[in-house]
């Protein structure tokens, strides 16, 4: 689907979508709208129980006077109340929609509204934005569809008067859109696919925006004595990797950076504690924390972000063989700390325990956040609505919890506190890797990553877990992968942290 903006004209082809506000107050297009079609829209409204309310939509068909195939009034709500994320939805709302009818071409009329949020150029660019993201779809294994159940939509045009400010409004977010649906597929490839090796070769494609990309293989990962991430693949016969991504985009190239790091486990059977037979399928997508990380390296490159960045993700295949880690082993990480291994379905805070620490030493960031689908504990917390969030800095944690806010991927803080990191000691070693009771379990595993910060470095983790599938569409994004976290960070670092 090409997404375009253009001047205001009536179109004659498609689908006109008309904005309306509460109390069915119409704008200029609906009224020249109505007086064309000889008061069918004035008709259609008083048939119906269309206020203008935010998301709803009244449809004309084939309506007389025009060539458009049918008008549809979009209702916003308050022009005061209505948001970035509001028009977002707008756009997603629309393209799915339109799909549904069958619809090959809409174009969208946009108006200032006043007391708006938006200017005119905001609203058509985040309208825009909200499309290309609903627009996504994972299909490249189908091949039997019929032509109707695929996507109709090719073209969605943005209509206004400002156009070259809205395109200049659109441009990073339609770079932020491709990092997001670049991680949405790394999420959707089945993990016949996507595994450590093949992911290693996705993130090695941000060369071409300028990021550096270098990765790590086994034999590198041994000389650094990172055994706790190498312990998790050693059941596997496909070989783990780190890769380590640096964009370096601040006036200093020297300047302490930013640091993200992720979990990649691209298929999680639990290993030797193997995992129930039934929804194992689903745990492909247990390296969604990579895929944040890495989609994020791209949104910052391709946007030409004006920070020093670090991305840093820990490839690894958990399976049962007769190589695999045993529960009661005891490994040393790359920080020296030795950790016994109660379950080896803990295995994502053991390769993020030693990719956090193989960050921390090598750069030195000023700010590191880990992702991570880690824990089953957190979805029984928090559901699917927000994602959990541990940190050791407030200011951190109100930065994330901001752009969680103005980008629609909540944050909700989880405590830590010394009490849940005692029940990790162990009288083997230095930490186990579960407390070993099942209260608290997402705390305990923030707990265990603490261990393996710095001092003096601002850190927060990110559990993911209910966060990086959907089960159902929403506005802005089909059922399935959902590319979280890209548009947070991307937000917290062009917020807080990208040079002025």
């Amino acid at each position: 689907m090409k997404v375009a903006f253009a001047k205001p004209e009536l179109p004659n082809t498609g689908t006109i979508v008309a904005l309306v506000a509460e109390g069915r107050k119409l704008g200029k297009l609906a009224n020249q709208l109505d007086k064309a079609t000889k008061g069918a829209i004035g008709r259609a409204l008083e048939a119906s129980r269309f206020k203008g309310g935010a998301e709803e939509f009244l449809t004309l068909l084939a309506p007389g006077g025009i060539d458009a195939a049918r008008i549809i009034l979009a209702g916003i709500g308050a022009p005061a109340k209505y948001d970035a994320l509001a028009a977002q939805s707008l756009g997603g709302r629309l393209v799915a929609a339109l799909n549904g009818a069958g619809e090959k071409e809409a174009a969208v009329w946009v108006e200032p509204l006043p007391e708006a949020k938006l200017s005119e150029a905001e609203l058509a660019a985040n309208i825009a934005y909200g499309a290309r993201l609903r627009s996504y779809r994972f299909d490249k294994y189908k091949t039997k569809e019929k032509p109707e159940q695929k996507p109709s939509l090719k073209r969605f045009n943005v209509l206004t008067a400002d156009v070259n400010a809205a395109r200049k409004d659109f441009d990073p977010l339609d770079k932020t859109a491709d990092a997001v649906n670049f991680a949405r597929d790394l999420v959707s490839e089945p993990a016949n696919v996507i595994y450590p090796v093949t992911l290693a070769a996705e993130a090695r494609k941000l060369a071409e925006l300028g990021v550096k990309v270098e990765v790590l293989g086994e034999k590198e990962m041994s000389r650094l004595g990172m055994g706790a991430l190498l312990g998790v693949g050693q059941g596997s016969e496909r070989e783990s990797q780190l890769v380590v991504m640096q964009w370096l985009g601040a006036s200093d190239a020297k300047a302490k950076p930013i640091a993200f790091v992720g979990k990649g486990v691209t298929f999680d059977t639990g290993g030797i504690s193997i995992k129930p037979a039934a929804g194992m399928e689903d745990m492909k997508w247990d390296m969604a924390g990579s895929a944040a990380v890495i989609g994020t390296m791209r949104a910052l490159a391709a946007r030409k972000a004006k920070v020093n960045a670090i991305g840093v993700v820990g490839l690894v295949e958990n399976m049962p063989s007769g190589s695999a880690q045993r529960p009661g082993d005891i490994v040393t990480s790359m920080s020296g700390q030795t950790i016994e291994v109660l379950n080896t379905d803990a295995e994502g805070r053991l390769v993020l325990a030693d990719a956090m620490w193989y960050c921390q030493e090598n750069f030195k960031p000023k700010v590191m956040i880990d992702l991570a689908t880690l824990t089953g504990a957190i979805l029984i917390a928090l559901g699917t609505v927000y994602g959990g969030m541990y940190a050791n800095d407030d200011k951190l944690a109100e930065q994330l919890a901001e752009s969680g806010k103005a980008t629609g991927e909540l944050l909700w803080r989880m405590p830590l506190a010394p009490a849940y990191n005692k029940m990790l000691d162990s009288p083997a070693a230095d930490v186990k890797n579960i407390s070993g009771s099942r209260n608290a379990g997402s705390i305990t595993a923030a707990e265990f990553l603490q261990r393996f910060v710095q001092r003096g470095v601002h850190w927060a983790h990110l559990d993911i877990a209910g966060m990086a599938w959907a089960d159902k569409d929403a506005p802005t994004g089909p059922r399935g992968a959902t590319g979280y976290g890209v548009r947070l960070l991307d937000r917290l670092v062009a917020a807080h942290y990208e040079e002025a």
